[in-house]
């Protein structure tokens, strides 16, 4: 890992992600979250004032160790019980059917095998449990998709893997069977990273 995605990054997107329309989805999406709970790309713990006060442990994985220092700050300030890995989300160190939620926002772009983490959440996931994301995506204009498509590989370098064309929605359903899903271009963002994927899928 270089210097950039350890050092640099992980501030860039801690500032950026921080904005009060990006909380307001955080909020939304987490507000149904239960149980024993896991959280993939965790990144500097911007979601941590948004879980359910019933959420008494949170487990967390990011393979960013950059992230993670900038996490732990948020660690210490939060009344959840942490776990908290430096890791990949394609090879996760729990046994089968260890959670009742998994969460993920704005992480699935980024994770170079992508279904292989797909299959991880599915596979700690206990039977009924619920996957919640919100993730950006390929667009549903073809006009902004070839733009994506175009400014996606430069946009892995700067951005640590980040892909602007995955469509989220294909690669859940490709993995779980019940998926209800809301898509929408977000307020106040270019429609190239603003396309966004927002729902919930259950463990059959």
């Amino acid at each position: 890992m270089n210097l950039y995605s350890q050092f640099v990054l992980p501030r860039l997107l801690d500032w950026s992600m921080s904005d009060a329309s990006l909380s307001r989805y955080r909020q939304k999406v987490l507000a149904q979250v239960t149980g024993e709970t896991l959280e993939i790309g965790f990144g500097t713990g911007l979601n941590l004032p948004y879980y359910p006060k019933h959420i008494q442990k949170l487990t967390t994985v990011d393979a960013n160790p950059g992230m993670n220092a900038l996490a732990l700050k948020r660690i210490e300030a939060s009344d959840l019980t942490v776990e908290n890995h430096v890791l990949n989300g394609e090879n996760l160190p729990f046994a089968d059917q260890s959670f009742d939620s998994v969460v993920s926002t704005w992480t699935l772009c980024s994770i170079a095998n992508v279904q292989q983490a797909l299959q991880e959440i599915y596979r700690v996931l206990k039977p009924g449990g619920r996957f919640f994301f919100i993730e950006h995506g390929l667009s549903d204009n073809p006009k902004v998709q070839v733009w994506q498509n175009r400014l996606t590989p430069v946009q892995k370098v700067i951005a640590d893997g980040c892909h602007f064309n995955r469509d989220i929605k294909r690669l859940v359903e490709n993995q779980f069977n019940q998926v209800t899903v809301e898509q929408f271009q977000a307020e106040n963002l270019p429609a190239i990273m603003g396309y966004f994927y927002k729902g919930v899928a259950v463990k059959t």
